[in-house]
């Protein structure tokens, strides 16, 4: 029975889930010699992403706390022959952010793809949460404020390239919002709105902006969530193929299958679902 069990759940999962791939030689002729601009690009999808990047033969400015990191990835890029740059800083830090955008004005004119991938994940009930503002503080200097300062930051040298902003959300803001994720659900919704917004006023510079309604991937980030661990979910690899799939295309924006279908259904029954989170908490 439990290896029945078992393999329902992988069938299950490979479902939900199915293999992302893409080719070497595609990535290639979209990202080699381009200037790619990497924020979180020390860890989890971030790393896996400029991994693929320096593949791809792309030039990469990387963004993350961790300097050790960051030294190695660019060390790689540039013994295959690529530039390479980096910038160790906390984005929610608002003087090490203005620093980076100055840096950034002066180092890229011209930019071909900014890839917006740090975040940070936070689930605390909001009444256990009224000494602890902060958490709401780091959790939107993060997730939103990092995103709008880069972009504004950016645009000339995107426009310049004719370049695309590519922001990593989640697919949980897809549906109605379900209870302890108040910190994290308001900022990458909040990030959303940005974005769809960005996208019909700048368009007619050239600047194409896209967002990625991730599902689970696992991370170090989200695997501190011992519920996560054992569920279906993708790797930081398949994640960064779907962001690379996702900027080499024209559509706006990236959803799992199911989430076409079931997001929709989930909004028509909210009333229904608000009541069942209500008795379960």
């Amino acid at each position: 029975m439990t290896t029945i069990r078992s393999k329902i759940t992988a069938i299950g999962g490979t479902l939900a889930y199915p293999p992302i791939r893409l080719r070497t030689e595609v990535t290639r002729k979209h990202f080699c010699g381009k200037w790619v601009v990497v924020t979180g690009a020390s860890h989890g999808i971030g790393r896996a992403l400029t991994e693929k990047l320096i593949a791809a033969g792309a030039n990469i400015f990387l963004v993350a706390r961790s300097k050790e990191d960051l030294q190695l990835l660019c060390t790689k890029a540039k013994q295959q022959g690529y530039q390479a740059e980096y910038h160790a800083t906390d984005l929610r830090n608002r003087e090490d952010m203005e620093l980076l955008c100055q840096r950034l004005k002066k180092a890229l004119p011209q930019l071909d793809y900014f890839f917006c991938n740090a975040g940070k994940s936070i689930h605390r009930n909001i009444t256990d949460a009224v000494n602890r503002l902060h958490d709401y503080d780091r959790t939107m200097d993060l997730n939103y404020r990092a995103l709008v300062a880069l972009s504004l930051t950016l645009l000339p040298a995107l426009k310049a390239g004719k370049g695309r902003i590519i922001y990593s959300s989640s697919v949980s803001t897809l549906y109605p919002m379900a209870p302890g994720w108040s910190a994290y659900h308001a900022s990458k919704s909040a990030a959303n709105a940005w974005c769809e917004t960005a996208s019909s006023e700048i368009e007619r510079s050239g600047i194409r902006v896209h967002v990625a309604y991730l599902p689970l991937v696992h991370t170090a980030m989200s695997d501190v969530n011992e519920q996560y661990c054992s569920l279906p979910g993708y790797s930081p690899a398949d994640a960064a193929n779907i962001l690379l799939r996702l900027c080499m295309r024209k559509g706006y924006c990236y959803k799992p299958w199911w989430a076409k279908l079931s997001a929709p259904i989930a909004y028509l029954f909210a009333p229904v679902i608000r009541l069942c989170y209500k008795k379960i908490r």
